[in-house]
């Protein structure tokens, strides 16, 4: 496990094969990557960097910071209590370029359960942002960029 507590699996060889073609466009718009809250980030950096990811944005002194690996998938990893929302540990995180009031109309719109309507980043108190969850508690930030 990371500093977070988050399990890591390493595989030797190829992972498994998945077909998702017939699941459509995700709803929840463009997936960005994975977010995890660490109570030692500098360590957590380390990690992901032992294991071949390169700081992308962010600084730890800010709270949070991204890492990539080769294929450019993202690890986003942030000091406890750095986000102004719920966290669940580990998220995943999709950003949407300002697209997110039809994302959110289209996820009320399916009756998925929203866990928090997030307000804090916009400039008139509208919701644009919001967190779901999924049955085992695995977080979904549904946020703008």
């Amino acid at each position: 496990a990371d500093p977070s507590g988050s399990w890591i699996y390493l595989l030797n060889g190829a992972g498994p094969e998945l077909d998702i073609s017939a699941c459509g466009p995700p709803i929840i718009g463009n997936f960005a990557g994975v977010s995890l809250e660490s109570v030692d980030i500098n360590k957590s950096v380390k990690l992901f960097q032992i294991l071949g990811f390169k700081v992308t944005m962010g600084a730890i002194e800010q709270g949070w910071i991204c890492l990539a690996n080769a294929d450019e998938f993202t690890v986003s990893l942030m000091k406890p209590f750095a986000c102004p929302h719920l966290f669940f540990n580990p998220s995943l995180t999709y950003f949407n370029s300002g697209n997110n009031p039809a994302i959110i109309a289209k996820v009320r719109e399916l009756q998925i359960p929203i866990t928090e309507e997030i307000t804090h980043f916009s400039k008139d108190g509208s919701v644009d942002n919001i967190i779901i969850r999924d049955p085992g508690g695995l977080g979904f930030f549904v946020f703008n960029d």
